[in-house]
């Protein structure tokens, strides 16, 4: 008895360890991006240009081949509204009587009469708002050049105080007219954006819904 006490106390203290796991950063790097080979030009004259070396003196720096980075402007305010309102009414009234008959006296029919009415009215109005607002800023990788010139960006951020720890990944599609001095575009500019930002530890936890919540929130009617 004394050890199967023992070995349920040893899996408990187990399984809480488990569950409070302190989150931590992941310091192990991304991928690195395989440049592609590049063949060396030899040098045919004596000209003291040469292409295979050059590098321009004056040069406002744009990322342009894979493995240069980016930095992205992170400003995504997204709003939409809607409304709606119905109004229903109808109304409808009956009457009907009987004043005379063959062989009875007409005053006989003083309370033979009957009538009805009807009045239905149905107004509906609903109203719903959503709106997102998301800034930052993130220096992605050129992970690939497409044919027609544009660059696919990646990029990730991680951050941890506390016991804490804040995700933020980015990724997309970046025409390089679009890229402004200093080598930063804003993410408006950037097609079929990727944005995700998350968190672990404890002030996630503290926003996040209980299993048992969830089962009891599954289990109601919607």
């Amino acid at each position: 008895m004394k050890a199967l006490i023992a070995l349920l106390a040893a899996f408990a203290l187990s399984g809480c360890s488990t569950l409070y796991s302190q989150p931590e950063v992941e310091m192990s790097h991304t991928p690195v991006v395989n440049l592609p080979s590049v063949q060396s030009q030899t040098v045919q004259n004596g000209s003291i240009y040469q292409a295979a070396s050059y590098r321009p003196l004056f040069e406002d720096y744009r990322a342009r081949l894979v493995g240069d980075t980016l930095t992205v402007s992170i400003v995504e305010k997204v709003s939409a509204t809607q409304t709606s309102t119905s109004e229903l009414s109808k109304s409808g009234s009956l009457a009907a009587g009987v004043t005379a008959l063959p062989g009875i006296a007409p005053n006989s029919f003083g309370r033979a009469s009957a009538a009805a009415s009807s009045d239905n009215t149905n107004k509906g109005k609903g109203s719903n708002q959503n709106t997102n607002d998301f800034s930052g800023t993130i220096t992605a990788v050129v992970t690939a050049v497409l044919p027609n010139g544009h660059l696919m960006i990646s990029g990730e951020k991680q951050i941890g105080v506390n016991h804490n720890v804040d995700v933020l990944r980015f990724s997309g599609q970046v025409d390089p007219r679009a890229i402004g001095s200093g080598n930063v575009v804003p993410s408006a500019s950037v097609a079929n954006v990727r944005i995700e930002q998350r968190g672990r530890g404890n002030v996630s936890n503290a926003h996040a819904v209980g299993w048992l919540s969830r089962f009891f929130l599954n289990l109601a009617p919607s």
